[in-house]
């Protein structure tokens, strides 16, 4: 035992718990990607596109997603003492890209699923 009470971990130990933090690591980048997408999709959609879809509106979710953003930015650069709050992160981010995104690009006359030269 040391000094703090923890027990000496062993090279092995230190190997996984490195692997684990890595993994950790990666799924904090990618929240936090997904997030500023979901944030920059948000800035580029119309105002009143939310209204007509019946969703919340630009304002929350362009606010929501900035919390999202800062947060996960703050968990890939181990600012943040609350890794919890990256699993809020990433829900509101893909509750955006799952709910929200289709149902404003059905309002705005998105393409879905139409090519350059017609459907897919």
């Amino acid at each position: 035992m040391t000094a703090a009470g923890y027990p000496i971990l062993g090279r092995e130990s230190m190997q996984v718990a490195e692997f684990f933090n890595f993994v950790f690591w990666l799924v904090f980048v990618a929240t936090m990607f997904t997030s500023l997408y979901a944030l920059f999709v948000c800035i580029r959609t119309r105002p009143d596109a939310f209204d007509a879809a019946n969703k919340q509106t630009k304002q929350l979710w362009t606010i929501l997603l900035s919390v999202a953003s800062v947060v996960s930015a703050l968990s890939v650069f181990n600012l943040l003492p609350f890794r919890f709050l990256t699993l809020a992160a990433l829900v509101v981010a893909i509750i955006f890209i799952v709910d929200v995104r289709p149902a404003v690009r059905a309002v705005e006359g998105g393409r879905g699923g139409q090519g350059p030269y017609g459907p897919w």
